[in-house]
């Protein structure tokens, strides 16, 4: 009974432990309850008339940059960011044809199946999972008091629906997969083709072997190349564009804010005990871990504030690193497994002893000493080694990953001493230690992104919209844009371009050239990443290439074509008087042997990337000889001389085959369908009036 008071007591703690863990499933910062109050619903699409709300889309964009930001250990670029919305529209589009599918089929799911996904013998991996206890049960107390809760009631109701959800997709999928079958004769042909081998000899005369002064290439037969291929030459209509743009980062007021913010939480970032729910209520951009890291996990910068004194208690910051502005918390510390070094180095490459490296060595560390330059500048001007474009700057590394010479003398040294000369088997080092640490740190850290502010945003589209309206007054956009102190770039564009180059994705701007004429001024769109303004200066009509523009282009691939009709001819003489084993005198090239050959075999010397190879090998019999074959790079001759076959199939291969085909075809189809889904849907994309 005092167990369960003191769960009743402390619900507000629980439901937060789990509105932590419950990320996925209604985690405040990905649901945008506080700003959805503040703004009118917003629809991103619509979908055969559905629609699909903006936030709704958020919060898929904000899972979708979450899991990515964690497969790559750090921050996106724009480009990723692009990538990330793209997936994340998709996932909505595709979850809303799904719905209507499941709702056309009747597929439904019950109270009592969604109590048994809880409460039954065998509850959802959510529930085991987020509800169990120390030793990995299910915590049943737990789950009967958020049940019952009234203050849980919106919670429990959200997960009720997550599982719902699940389980009525789990029923769609099953229908789908329901007609997938794998036939013995399947498994068959696929255990054959994963197990037979074989050997061949061959003969190959190579296309590039024939000299260039050899053929000739004639007008005509340029002509004639084009006249044959000319559907390799279509083009959409193509656009002609001058651009300019101002990027979205934050200018350095917008950092000044931003610090200031981290700044006003510091007195109660020190005082709080709940350092994880101290991140979910500031809404910071990192999520809390208890994990202990070493400076070598951590941003560069941050690492360096952080064991400037790693005293547990201490608030770090605002820090700036990573393209975020951080305040820390040092929390804990243990001893690392192995020392940590932070250090800078001017490298002098020689691989033996040289008085005279070493006197210019000497002469670098004494004006570093005097003051008269940094380490940093003198490392850009004079150091051998990569790392000189960051002024010397090698980070943190751990003990036992340099050199022995380097690494004594790094790890030997106090932090902000200068070491050397120290040879090394690279050559003569001058090295600075910026840092040292020999423990792991738990911190919690409050993290902002640095973005733009509103007005911020608002100042750099407003110049965009000045360059437009002047451009249309005065008629000359590149000289308006320099007057702006912009610069302007020119790019061609196909109409059905899905990114343009320097650019990237803007469904908007590519509307806007669908319809544009020369002169016409775009008005100014919003990217991920930058405001865009741009204004056509020439359209071609949509049509063939025409044969003076692409002569040269198509040159080579006819001089190639002449090469293989001679090789070609060649080896067919060859073949016509002498039989397989002459054919190496005849040509005077070599007999080739090659063993071990299987269906996934894609090359072979002497010809290089050849797909049609393995299917001749495979096609003849043992002892069987082709006749010349045109390949890809060389016309060739091939005997097979022996195959591999596999022993008959056990019953364990035979199922674990099954298995296999079956979850792949299960992915194809799964992927068909929502592709035949989409394809007769009518989709509305509203994105570009969302910005």
């Amino acid at each position: 009974m005092g167990a369960m008071n003191t769960l009743r007591q402390n619900t507000g703690v629980i439901l937060w432990i789990l509105v932590i863990s419950f990320g996925v499933i209604w985690t405040l910062q990905d649901s945008d309850v506080f700003s959805a109050m503040d703004q009118p619903n917003r629809n991103v699409a619509t979908v055969n008339g559905s629609a699909i709300q903006h936030d709704e889309y958020q919060q898929m964009v904000k899972r979708q940059r979450k899991r990515f930001q964690q497969q790559l250990g750090g921050d996106m670029n724009p480009q990723m960011e692009s990538q990330v919305r793209e997936q994340a529209y998709n996932q909505v589009v595709n979850q809303e044809l799904l719905e209507q599918e499941m709702d056309r089929l009747g597929i439904s799911v019950t109270d009592a199946e969604v109590e048994e996904m809880v409460f039954g013998e065998n509850p959802h991996p959510v529930i085991r999972r987020q509800f169990a206890d120390s030793t990995g049960q299910i915590n049943y107390d737990l789950l009967q008091n958020m049940a019952q809760n009234p203050q849980a009631k919106s919670q429990w109701l959200q997960l009720e629906d997550f599982l719902r959800r699940q389980r009525r997709q789990q029923k769609m999928t099953s229908l789908v997969q329901a007609t997938i079958q794998v036939s013995e004769q399947d498994i068959e042909s696929y255990y054959r083709r994963q197990n037979t081998t074989a050997s061949a000899r061959y003969v190959s005369l190579r296309y590039a072997r024939v000299p260039d002064d050899s053929v000739s290439v004639t007008e005509s037969d340029l002509r004639s190349y084009y006249e044959d291929n000319k559907e390799d030459f279509k083009r959409e209509k193509t656009v002609t564009i001058e651009y300019t743009s101002t990027s979205k980062e934050a200018t350095s007021e917008d950092s000044s804010a931003i610090a200031g913010d981290l700044n006003d939480l510091r007195e109660d970032f020190a005082g709080t005990e709940n350092d994880s729910l101290f991140l979910v209520n500031n809404a910071s951009d990192r999520d809390f871990s208890s994990e202990y890291v070493t400076p070598d996990q951590m941003n560069e910068r941050i690492a360096d504030s952080v064991y400037a004194d790693p005293t547990p208690g201490r608030i770090v910051g605002p820090a700036f690193g990573g393209g975020r502005a951080h305040l820390v918390k040092i929390r804990d510390t243990r001893p690392a497994e192995t020392n940590y070094a932070h250090a800078r180095h001017i490298l002098l490459k020689t691989d033996q002893a040289d008085s005279e490296l070493l006197g210019r060595l000497q002469a670098l560390q004494d004006t570093i000493a005097s003051g008269d330059a940094s380490f940093a500048e003198m490392a850009r001007k004079y150091s051998d080694d990569q790392s000189a474009s960051e002024g010397g700057d090698l980070g943190w590394f751990s003990e036992g990953s340099m050199v022995d010479a380097f690494e004594d003398a790094a790890f030997g040294a106090e932090p902000g001493s200068l070491v050397g000369p120290v040879r090394s088997e690279f050559g003569y080092h001058l090295i600075r230690v910026e840092a040292v640490a020999s423990e792991a740190v738990q911190i919690a850290d409050v993290a902002y992104s640095l973005r733009p502010s509103q007005s911020t945003l608002s100042d750099k589209e407003a110049t965009l919209g000045d360059l437009a309206y002047f451009a249309e007054e005065e008629g000359n956009f590149r000289d308006e844009a320099e007057r702006l102190g912009l610069t302007v770039q020119d790019v061609q564009v196909e109409t059905d371009q899905s990114s343009i180059p320097g650019i990237g994705q803007s469904p908007e701007l590519s509307r806007f050239l669908e319809s544009a004429s020369t002169g016409d001024i775009s008005d100014v769109l919003e990217l991920d990443d930058k405001f865009v303004v741009a204004r056509v200066t020439s359209v071609t009509p949509e049509g063939y290439r025409s044969f003076e523009e692409v002569k040269e282009q198509i040159r080579p691939q006819v001089a190639l074509q002449k090469k293989r009709a001679v090789q070609t001819n060649r080896m067919q003489r060859a073949l016509s008087q002498n039989d397989f084993e002459a054919l190496p005198d005849v040509l005077n090239t070599q007999m080739r042997t090659e063993s071990g050959i299987d269906f996934s075999t894609n090359t072979a010397p002497g010809l290089g990337q050849e797909p049609r190879f393995v299917g001749t090998v495979f096609g003849l019999d043992e002892g069987e000889t082709s006749g010349v074959v045109e390949g890809s790079n060389a016309a060739f001759v091939v005997q097979t001389t022996q195959k591999n076959t596999p022993p008959p199939l056990t019953e364990q291969r035979r199922s674990q085959i099954r298995q296999q085909l079956l979850k792949q075809r299960q992915k194809e189809v799964s992927s068909d369908w929502i592709a035949a889904l989409k394809e007769d849907a009518t989709i509305e994309d509203n994105r570009t009036q969302m910005r």
